[in-house]
């Protein structure tokens, strides 16, 4: 064991507390029983095999209430993988369910026997006849596939709210629809054709002409059975009628049984059939898409009405004027949205009755839009809208900016909503649909429902489609709590279909909390064909088995969550999985969500249980360690929780005294610290790099890999001594070289100046001279202390760096114009919090500009571009998406560039300083579809504006990354 490996214990929750009625047993501390983890090991590899009980208890809750442990999780590489693992659970009689995103919310994502990760290697979009049709893999994100499809104006139908993290396995499952996808756009509709794995093992790809022939070979007693459950059907006039009226309104209860209707031969049925089966008939492992126009131009008014009956009453006038979406908050939604960033503060005090309608009008040019808006204008003054805070004006906009923060408030329902619940509460999500003339009604039993069962619940929904929405808080610790949600669920469910004639599921498909009144929406007879459609095509009953067909009517009560209260940052998560996609170690550890997961199940524990002891020993490194505490979680986060700050928390809980003294002590010395680190890095260009990665690997074993970073090849020389010289009177702003460019030189082979002499220069050439301190060595925007949790370090630096800057801008006089991303960052924000109160009053005095702001707007106006690269691609760093300033990169880089290339897949590098050099493998996997892109084709240039950043894509992508003010510099040199 290394000297100075950290003391699991010193993350103990360390409290009494009562365990959990749902906490996992000690009987299952060890994990995956041995002869099944050694079983799945030998048929598919140990490597795709996570058995650890860490492992277990992360992938056991999704964005449900439900949490089911699984007995061992698979990461599967390929169909083969696919294959094998069902092959195996046929022979063995076990149950399998797969998983992409977990962001499903009725539990659909979650199996207590063999669990199949199908989104880590199952990413990828093909464009196929310029944008009308994509081929996209199951892994793959709502918003990746869009992002593919908008350079040919395409878009795809489906657009659920949570299109950031789930992905289009799970969309086409559950036949998730969203604000204007309805019954004409969703994936029943536009999905062309899909390749499935079925139960028995049998590929099928839907769009091939043989596909029939060649499944009547494998599987004559499958099309058997499709054939005559068709011919059956349709001998009912009765039935036949039923379904057809079924789906004119949204529903996604069940299985399809219109695909008997809508699918000539066996293999179209199927392909019917498996959209919306949710994961219980086959695996999709490819899906072709009939994608729709991308209609760019956009007129969108968010309205307010004093009640919600009122505004649900105005919904059919605005769908007849030709509204793509009509989308209702009710006024509960409203007031917690003010968490969601955009969102005017104000909200927070409209009326409690107060409820909106998002109206949007897209077209594909001026003329319709301008008669789409004479419809609304004819529409609004027949309404009475109302007011109520000064933020209101209901009026149509083209603003992005202003339709961007009202789609964020309407999107963020469910999480802003269930952020703002009562701490330990479970949250229940539910979605139903009434025919939309019915809507107004609808609303007004809901709302009485809901009082006579003390709930004061939320209430969102797709208005234009009579698509509701509604959000439930209970104890699910609490029996008393649970019978007043089962009560609850009785009565809303009888009332939906009895008074209603509604749909049960309106997209969100059936789920574990609907599946116990399946038989209540379609009655008997069409539930039996359910049944008997899952019994032959899953004869052993392998896949998801009680996620859609459930006889037992106390289902969904089985398996609630109980919601531990956790630290203060993280107990708003309801576990929806948004922050997962951004963050850099989603691959290769943990997310943000899996660590609060494996957080609350610590707290769920008896203190010192075999299970917490477990979960300790592999969070150091699992969730803390590997953490690259960039907090784009909390940019994800629609209620902003910031994952990255806890993880630091844990970092400094983990110190010594010892460790946290000399870590101040650096600070206080950093001026020697700073000299030293340069003079070292100089004198490793003499040594080499292959003995210095032996030393530092020596060094990392014998001491702890988080202590001692791993000397990389790609670590370039040492920067110049001396700074350049400047002059202060002329002075537009202050520069401050950040300590990272003051210790390390240029990459390898690029030639000309430094990065201080290429600012320092460009910005003279535009006019707009810089002056550099005297004295910057020895102080720093004390990221390097904040970010491993050293917080004396922490006080030390930030105190002396705003002391220091203060002076430097004259009181604030001068921007003070900063080098890194990260840098800049830290100074503007990140030190306040640890600044003392005189100092803090000091900093607000402050301007902190990015280099890239500075460049992009003070001096590209007043530079000319003599030379130009043909091609260019820019990394965006964490901290510029942090800052709002990503865009000023690609600025620069379009001025310097004919061709500017921002990937699809940049993200967080995860390099964090040093974090990169701790743990080497952390930056590997999170920049790994980054660089497959940037590798793909060559580029003039690599730009980026973060040293260690740039160290990073140089050591994913072997390439030479540079700041984008090296380049301005060389594009505007004499």
């Amino acid at each position: 064991m290394p000297l100075l490996e950290p003391n699991p214990q010193a993350l103990s929750p360390g409290r009494k507390r009562t365990p959990a009625p749902d906490r996992v047993p000690d009987l299952q501390a060890r994990g995956t029983p041995r002869r099944l983890r050694e079983d799945l090991a030998a048929l598919i590899g140990p490597e795709k095999v996570l058995s650890g009980v860490s492992d277990l208890v992360r992938y056991a809750s999704d964005a449900s209430p439900y949490r089911f442990l699984p007995q061992v999780v698979v990461v599967a590489e390929d169909v083969d993988d696919i294959s094998a693992v069902l092959s195996y659970a046929r022979g063995k009689g076990r149950e399998v369910v797969f998983r992409a995103a977990g962001t499903s919310l009725n539990g659909q994502a979650q199996g207590e026997d063999i669990l199949v990760d199908v989104r880590r290697h199952w990413a990828g979009v093909e464009v196929l006849d310029g944008g009308a049709r994509a081929r996209i893999r199951p892994g793959t994100t709502v918003v990746r596939a869009n992002a593919a499809l908008a350079p040919h104006g395409r878009v795809l139908g489906p657009d659920p709210a949570s299109a950031v993290a789930c992905t289009i396995g799970g969309v086409v499952a559950n036949n998730a629809s969203g604000m204007t996808a309805g019954t004409t756009r969703n994936s029943y509709r536009t999905v062309a054709s899909l390749t499935v794995v079925l139960p028995g093992g049998t590929v099928v790809d839907t769009a091939d002409p043989a596909a029939d022939e060649e499944l009547a070979r494998a599987e004559p007693r499958l099309c058997a059975g499709l054939l005559a459950l068709k011919a059956e059907i349709e001998a009912d006039a009765e039935l036949t009628d039923r379904i057809r009226a079924k789906h004119r309104i949204k529903n996604t209860n069940g299985y399809r049984l219109d695909a008997f209707l809508d699918g000539a031969t066996p293999v179209e049925i199927l392909r019917g059939l498996m959209v919306g089966s949710e994961g219980t008939l086959g695996f999709l492992s490819e899906v072709v898409f009939d994608t729709l126009p991308l209609d760019r131009l956009v007129s969108t008014a968010l309205l307010f009405f004093p009640t919600l009956p009122a505004a649900a009453a105005a919904v059919p006038r605005f769908t007849e004027a030709g509204a793509l979406a009509v989308e209702l908050m009710d006024g509960n939604t409203l007031r917690a949205s003010v968490s969601v960033p955009g969102v005017p503060a104000d909200w927070a005090e409209l009326p409690k009755d107060t409820t909106a309608l998002l109206v949007e009008f897209r077209a594909p040019d001026e003329p319709a839009l301008a008669a789409y808006r004479r419809a609304a204008d004819e529409v609004l003054a027949g309404l009475a809208l109302v007011a109520p805070v000064p933020s209101v004006d209901n009026a149509f906009t083209r603003d992005p900016a202003v339709i961007g923060g009202y789609w964020r408030a309407r999107k963020a329902f469910v999480t802003a909503v269930g952020g703002s619940r009562p701490s330990g509460t479970t949250l229940i999500t539910e979605d139903f649909a009434v025919p939309p003339d019915r809507l107004a009604e609808a609303c007004a039993e809901l709302l009485d429902l809901q009082g006579r069962h003390g709930f004061d619940a939320a209430v969102a929904g797709h208005a234009a489609h009579g698509n509701l929405h509604f959000l439930l808080a209970f104890d699910a610790a609490d029996p008393a709590d649970v019978e007043r949600y089962a009560s609850f669920m009785e009565d809303f469910c009888k009332l939906t279909v009895e008074r209603f004639d509604g749909s049960l599921k309106a997209e969100h498909a059936t789920g574990r909390n609907i599946a116990p009144f399946l038989e209540l929406e379609w009655g008997p007879k069409a539930t039996e064909l359910m049944w008997r459609t899952k019994e032959l095509v899953d004869p052993e009953g392998v896949l998801a088995p009680r996620i859609v067909l459930d006889r037992d009517p106390q289902a969904h009560l089985r398996g609630l969550k109980t919601i531990p209260s956790v630290e203060r940052i993280a107990d708003p998560c309801i576990e929806c999985g948004f922050c997962e996609p951004t963050c850099p170690s989603n691959d290769l550890t943990t997310t943000p969500r899996q660590r609060i997961v494996l957080r609350r199940e610590m707290l769920r524990q008896a203190d010192g249980s075999p299970v917490e002891q477990r979960l300790l020993e592999a969070y150091g490194y699992d969730a803390v360690d590997t953490c690259a505490g960039d907090s784009t979680c909390k940019l994800a986060c629609p209620v902003g929780i910031d994952t990255g700050a806890l993880m630091k928390d844990f970092r400094h809980a983990r110190h010594s005294p010892r460790e946290e003294r000399i870590a101040a002590l650096a600070a206080r010395h950093f001026r020697a610290v700073e000299a030293s680190a340069r003079l070292a890095v100089g004198a490793a260009d003499r040594m080499g790099d292959g003995f210095l990665a032996r030393v530092t690997g020596l060094a990392r074993k014998a001491v702890r890999p988080d202590l001692v970073p791993e000397w990389l090849p790609e670590i370039p020389g040492a920067a110049r001594r001396r700074l350049p010289r400047t002059h202060r009177p002329a002075a537009t702003a202050v520069y401050y070289p950040a300590c990272v460019n003051r210790i390390f030189g240029n990459p390898e082979g690029t030639p000309g100046p430094s990065l201080p002499e290429a600012v320092v220069a460009v910005s003279a050439r535009a006019g707009r001279p810089v002056w550099i301190p005297d004295d910057v060595a020895g102080t720093c925007c004390a990221t390097i202390w904040h970010s491993k949790g050293y917080e004396e370090g922490n006080a030390v630096m930030a105190n002396r760096i705003v002391e220091a800057a203060w002076g430097w801008t004259a009181g604030g006089r001068l921007p003070l114009v900063v080098d890194a991303s990260s840098c800049t960052l830290g100074i503007a924000h990140e030190v306040v919090p640890h600044l003392t109160d005189d100092n803090r009053a000091l900093h607000a005095e402050l301007t902190v500009v990015d280099s890239l702001v500075w460049a992009a707007d003070e001096l590209l106006p007043r530079l000319e571009a003599r030379r130009r690269v043909d091609s260019a691609v820019v990394h965006p760093t964490c901290s510029m998406r942090h800052l709002g300033d990503a865009e000023k990169l690609t600025e620069i880089a379009e001025f310097c560039a004919d061709e500017v290339v921002v990937p699809a897949d940049a993200g967080c590098c995860a390099f964090a300083g040093d974090r990169g050099m701790l743990h080497p493998e952390l930056t590997a996997s999170a920049t790994a579809r980054e660089a497959a892109e940037v590798t793909a084709r060559p580029f003039d240039a690599h730009l980026s504006a973060n040293r260690m950043c740039e160290i990073g894509m140089d050591r994913a992508t072997g390439r030479r990354y540079a700041s984008a003010l090296l380049a301005l510099e060389r594009a505007t040199r004499p």
